[in-house]
C-alpha cells in the first residue's frame, strides 16, 4: 500500500520491478530486441530500450516466432514462426486466467511489466478496501472499479478476482471481445464485470454529467488511438482534459486508489506524476518506471511508465 505522507506528497522515481514467474520470463534482451517465453511459446520482439549486448545468444535459436517491423505509419508488423505456433495459447498469473496470441502490433495481449501493479492491486483490494468496507456492516460492500484503456482485460480480471465490480471500456471491438474470453476463463462473470464499448474519453463525461462515482480508477492511454465512433486520441491534447473528468467520478471515500500507465506515449514518469498533481489536490502516491528482469541475471528492462495514488 503506498504509505501516506503529511500534507501530501508523490514519491518519484520509485521504479517497480516484474520477476518471472511459471508462464513468463524475459530470456535475454540487447542489441534492440527481447526473448521472452509466454507459456510454452519463445518470442522475439524489437525493443528501442535495448541498448546493450545479448548475454545469451544460444537462447536464440530456440525461438518459436520472431517479429518484424514493416516500414509504413502503420505500426503493424508480421511474425516469422521458426517453430509451430498455436493460433492462441492459455497462460496464468496466479488466479487469472489469459489467452496470448501473436498480433499484428507486436505484442501478444499480455503485458508482462503490469505484474507489479497486478500484485499491489489484489492486495489492496483483499487487505485494505475490502476489510475496511466490511466494519461494521452486515452485507459486504462491492467496490467500484474502472478500467479505461482495458484492453485485453487482465487488470480487469485480476480486480474483479479480488473481489470488486469493473467497469472495462476499450474503443476496439477485437479487444473487448479479448478480454471478455480472458474473464470467461477465469470465471469472472459478467456479474462482476460490466464490458463498455466507447472512446474513453467521452465515456468519462457521459459519467460526469450523470453524477455516476467510481471508487478505484486505472488507466492505460496510449499515444494515439480512435474510439468506437471513430473519434481520435491524442494524449498530448486529451490526457488532461481525460484527467479532469475523471476527478468529477473518483471517490473521495479513503483508500480509493488511481493508477496511471503509459507505454508508448514518450512522456517520463514524472511528466505523468505531475500532470495528476496539478488536477487532483493534496495527494501521496508514487511514481516510476516499470521493469522487467530477465531471468539469468540482474538485467532489468524498463519497459514502462506508472503512478498511483491512495486517497
Amino acid at each position: 500500500m503506498v504509505e501516506k505522507t503529511s500534507g501530501g506528497a508523490m514519491r518519484y522515481d520509485q521504479h517497480l520491478v516484474s520477476f518471472p514467474w511459471n508462464d513468463y520470463e524475459l530470456l535475454d534482451s540487447g542489441e534492440h530486441m527481447k526473448l521472452e517465453r509466454f507459456g510454452e511459446i519463445i518470442v522475439a520482439r524489437p525493443e528501442t530500450q535495448a541498448l546493450w549486448r545479448k548475454r545469451r545468444p544460444e537462447l536464440w535459436k530456440d525461438t518459436n516466432a520472431e517479429f518484424a517491423q514493416l516500414e509504413n505509419e502503420t505500426r503493424k508488423g508480421t511474425w516469422h514462426t521458426k517453430n509451430p505456433v498455436p493460433e492462441s495459447w492459455q497462460m496464468s498469473w496466479h488466479d487469472a486466467r489469459f489467452s496470448a496470441r501473436l498480433t499484428g502490433f507486436k505484442h501478444v495481449g499480455v503485458f508482462p511489466e503490469q505484474a507489479p501493479n497486478w500484485e499491489w492491486i489484489d492486495a489492496h483490494v483483499r487487505d485494505v478496501i475490502r476489510p475496511a468496507s466490511d466494519v461494521g456492516r452486515i452485507t459486504s460492500y462491492i467496490p467500484n472499479v474502472l478500467n479505461l484503456f482495458g484492453y485485453t482485460g487482465i487488470a480487469s480480471v485480476v480486480t474483479a478476482l479480488a473481489g470488486t465490480y469493473v467497469t472495462h471500456v476499450d474503443a476496439s471491438k477485437q479487444s473487448l471481445d479479448w478480454a471478455h474470453e480472458n474473464a470467461r476463463l477465469s470465471g469472472a462473470g459478467d456479474d462482476s464485470i460490466r464490458w463498455i464499448l466507447d472512446d474513453a474519453l467521452a465515456f468519462v463525461k457521459r459519467e460526469a454529467r450523470r453524477g455516476a462515482i467510481y471508487d478505484s480508477i486505472i488507466l492505460d492511454p496510449p499515444a494515439f488511438g480512435r474510439g468506437a465512433k471513430g473519434e481520435v486520441w491524442k494524449i498530448e491534447e486529451d490526457f488532461l482534459p481525460l484527467l479532469e473528468s475523471l476527478k468529477k467520478i473518483f471517490s473521495e471515500k479513503h483508500n480509493s486508489f488511481f493508477i496511471v500507465n503509459g507505454y508508448a506515449a514518450g512522456y517520463a514518469s514524472r511528466a505523468f506524476a505531475q500532470a495528476i498533481e496539478s488536477v487532483f489536490d493534496d495527494i501521496s502516491g508514487e511514481s516510476g518506471e516499470l521493469h522487467i528482469k530477465e531471468s539469468s541475471s540482474e538485467r532489468v528492462l524498463p519497459s514502462g511508465i506508472y503512478v498511483r495514488f491512495v486517497r
